[in-house]
């Protein structure tokens, strides 16, 4: 069966990591998998999103409009950018908190991430709101946001893989010294 999902956030928060951790768990699996990114003013504060493709028969890594399976907000803005990619009766699984992109501050634009919020509440029936503020605060670092909702994304069963793939796929990709930090985000729940 495939598998549709987009990642997306802004710049800095692990969006392109937390694709390739799932792209190699799924290789690791002996599951076909194509993956694409795109980088908004490749650097931080930029938009960030990445087309994730798994399962037999994919032969392109880009998501056509209403296809994905879920979305993985790190950005809720970014989040309800990407909406129209969702399929119907998809997930979304997004951070609360909003970072205004670098191309809402030069504009001027109004940028709210409760509007974000109340937003994708009026049009997903399977959405997932984390407070990764609180997440951070709790597992004492800035660094894990991805992996908080890697792991969330993870347990709507939207992504058919599991914690422990994941982390297999951590410990070919990351440092050591970060493995016990990531392994207590990616089980991160509230």
């Amino acid at each position: 069966m495939m598998k549709n999902i987009v990642l997306c956030g802004i710049g800095g928060q692990g969006t392109v990591l937390a694709s390739k951790l799932i792209a190699s768990a799924a290789m690791s699996k002996n599951i076909p998998v194509m993956s694409a990114e795109t980088i908004g003013m490749a650097q931080r504060g930029g938009n960030v999103f990445s087309n994730l493709r798994m399962g037999e028969g994919v032969h392109s890594p880009m998501i056509a409009k209403g296809q994905a399976d879920i979305i993985l907000g790190f950005e809720p803005g970014e989040t309800v950018r990407m909406l129209p990619f969702l399929k119907a009766d998809g997930v979304v699984v997004t951070n609360k908190r909003a970072i205004m992109p670098t191309t809402a501050t030069l504009s001027g634009f109004h940028y709210d991430a409760d509007e974000m919020i109340d937003y994708l509440k009026t049009r997903v029936n399977k959405l997932h709101v984390i407070d990764g503020d609180e997440a951070l605060k709790e597992l004492g670092s800035s660094k894990v946001l991805n992996i908080v909702l890697l792991g969330a994304a993870l347990r709507t069963k939207a992504i058919e893989l599991s914690e422990e793939d994941i982390i297999c796929s951590m410990e070919k990709m990351l440092k050591p010294e970060f493995m016990e930090l990531n392994k207590k985000a990616i089980y991160y729940t509230k």
